[in-house]
């Protein structure tokens, strides 16, 4: 495909493996994708090097089996002057194929001692909000800003599919192994893909599965009603429980190696088991057994709140929804429901704290939920690298031990992939991180560069990490101060309008008035969510003196000259760090236009556009916040600088 990027898997980050002769000692369907890439590459680079595939005989890089690395992982060793990986499964020789990619010369210098690499996530996973008819108001992918659906177009799938199975090896070299397909808001089109529309999920697994990656479906509660002409869709109902079975087992018998459903219920106008005096794991339960005598999971996402409340009502908390809906049910979910929930308690934004959800739910099944496309951080207009943002997420407390991680992708049809070239990076650390969420970001960002740029001299990967290394804290900088949140246009998010959110039913209001700004969440005045965190963070987040500065607005309301740790007054932090951060786009902009002459220059002209309205829309976050600000408040800023 000559037409789109390659990504992190141009044809020469495959030099070092293929001129090499390289033994594959392995059977079956993925075995076989180890031993097609092997073939490919040594096809372009073993002509004069000895390249390519042996069935016996002298190897430079063996791979091969040992079941005591389990599923999935792998071992990498060199000994006189063999390279071993001894993959767990036909998984795990797969990701070992990819680690020896990564390493590239590196894996066959010296020797190495055997180092054992093991998923920290059973479940590393994507969910695509593709839709099949282009939606009115969301158009063919929500909150998509890489263009259309790399599965559907207008209607129908894409011809040929070929470029699905480029994305499926895209995700396996980052260890990525399941996708949801479709929208979590299931349309009418869409809830038919469960059945008269179920070969076009068969056509994307078959493409999918070479290299490992098992597919899910996103469901409608109500499809027993919508699809199965049924009167109910009552959880509990035998007629409904039986039409699940059903349709299930003729999911599987299509697609033998289906991975299960994705559900989005009672909330924000999808339909159910509240319908029906149910609870959730009433509604998780009934998908479970139907999915478990084949070994299918559903994972039931506990973003749950009541998105028609009343802005003069302070003591409704969005916040507090997740919990108050699902801690009670802890315990009460099959062991194949998992309940996916967002990694904050509101809605992917710059800065919020870790859900209390995640901390509470000892005896349930998790997936932590992330979001690499970036409703929130720039759309996929603005560098915005979230690396350190997740590794933050992923060190506090238990929140790795969930047994998955899933990310909302940010892929679709344009040429590069993420619409925004250095976008792709997210994408690639989402799987890095969910394989292993010790790995420091600017490690990952370097095998990013490694692979994308081809091991890039000092002058390109110093200006990549100028541009991409504090790119989120810059981001947070000029927009939401202290974890306040949702500064946003509504609708469709991008740009800034600090009181766009403030009179609606949506429940994200920040409270600024001539006083103060923030949303009292305490337990002593406020609505109580700081109770809904264990110890010793309860009582960190419930004091005013304890509480970390960039969450301060999200837990408590305070006055314009409260001081911060850093000894700066809240309305002087505002005003510094929304100058701060538009000036630091311009210094991004003036690091990467040093480098044209190192990159390709479809890619340099991408991004030097995009950074261009990166720092437009910096400065209209600048001027718009410092302003509102200013005018609420009626404190000058002690600098002097210009606000309107």
């Amino acid at each position: 495909m000559t037409d789109v990027h390659p990504a992190w898997l141009p044809p020469e980050a495959f030099q070092a493996v293929g001129s090499r002769r390289v033994l594959v000692r392995a059977d079956g369907p993925l075995a076989e994708t180890v031993r097609e890439e092997v073939a490919r590459a040594g096809a372009q680079y073993g002509a004069t090097n000895s390249g390519g595939l042996t069935d016996e005989g002298p190897a430079d890089l063996v791979l091969t089996l040992s079941e005591s690395e389990g599923a999935d992982g792998y071992a990498i060793s060199r000994r006189d002057g063999v390279t071993t990986v001894a993959g767990g499964d036909p998984a795990g020789l797969l990701y070992g194929f990819f680690h020896v990619v990564r390493l590239g010369e590196g894996a066959f210098e010296g020797d190495r001692e055997i180092e054992h690499h093991r998923p920290a996530m059973r479940r590393r996973m994507l969910d695509h909000w593709d839709n099949i008819d282009v939606h009115p108001v969301m158009g063919q992918v929500e909150r998509g800003y890489s263009g259309g659906s790399i599965f559907w177009e207008d209607g129908a799938p894409r011809p040929g599919l070929s470029r699905v199975r480029a994305y499926g090896r895209l995700l396996a070299a980052t260890g990525i192994n399941a996708v949801a397909i479709n929208n979590v808001n299931v349309h009418a089109t869409e809830a038919r893909l469960l059945t008269d529309r179920l070969g076009e999920v068969a056509a994307i697994a078959d493409e999918l599965r070479p290299y490992g990656i098992r597919v899910h479906l996103s469901v409608n509660f109500a499809s027993p009603m919508a699809l199965g002409g049924l009167p109910t869709a009552d959880p509990l109902d035998e007629d409904v429980r039986a039409w699940w079975a059903a349709t299930t087992e003729h999911v599987y018998a299509t697609i033998p190696d289906f991975g299960g459903y994705v559900v989005k219920a009672d909330s924000e106008g999808q339909p159910g088991p509240f319908a029906y005096a149910r609870t959730h794991a009433d509604g998780a339960n009934m998908l479970a057994e139907a999915l478990a005598p084949h070994g299918g999971v559903v994972h039931w996402r506990a973003f749950v709140y009541n998105h028609r409340q009343d802005w003069r009502d302070r003591s409704t908390d969005r916040a507090r929804a997740a919990y108050d809906h699902f801690a009670p049910l802890d315990g009460r979910f099959m062991d194949n429901a998992i309940l996916q929930v967002k990694h904050g308690p509101m809605d992917f934004q710059t800065r919020e704290p870790v859900s209390p959800v995640i901390l509470a739910m000892r005896r349930t099944r998790l997936a932590v939920e992330l979001q690499v496309t970036q409703e929130y951080t720039g759309q996929q207009r603005h560098v915005c690298y979230l690396a350190p943002m997740w590794s933050e997420i992923l060190a506090f407390e238990n929140v790795a031990g969930a047994g998955d991680l899933v990310a909302v992708s940010n892929v679709g049809a344009d040429r590069f992939w993420t619409g925004h070239p250095l976008a792709q990076a997210n994408l690639y650390a989402f799987g890095r991180l969910a394989w292993d969420p010790a790995l420091d970001p600017a490690t990952v960002l370097d095998e990013w560069m490694d692979m994308t740029f081809i091991r890039p001299g000092e002058p390109l990967r110093r200006a990549l990490h100028a541009v991409m290394d504090g790119s989120w804290r810059t981001y947070e900088r000029y927009t939401a101060p202290l974890g306040v949140g949702f500064m946003v246009r509504p609708g469709h998010h991008y740009g800034p309008d600090v009181d766009g959110y403030e009179y609606t039913p949506w429940g994200t209001y920040h409270f600024a008035d001539r006083d103060g700004v923030g949303v009292d969440r305490t337990r002593a005045t406020g609505t109580g969510f700081t109770g809904q965190y264990p110890q010793p963070w309860s009582d960190v987040y419930e004091s005013l003196e304890r509480c970390p500065d960039e969450l301060l607005l999200f837990f408590h309301h305070v006055p314009y000259d409260h001081v911060l740790h850093s000894g700066s007054t809240v309305i002087q932090h505002i005003y510094d760090t929304h100058f701060a951060g538009a000036e630091e786009v311009a210094e991004m902009r003036a690091q990467w236009a040093k480098v044209g002459d190192l990159v390709a220059p479809d890619v340099h002209a991408r991004v030097t556009e995009l950074l261009d309205e990166q720092l437009r829309c910096a400065e209209e976050w600048r001027d718009q916040v410092n302003t509102y600000f200013f005018r609420k408040s009626g404190v000058p800023d002690e600098r002097g600088r210009r606000i309107f």
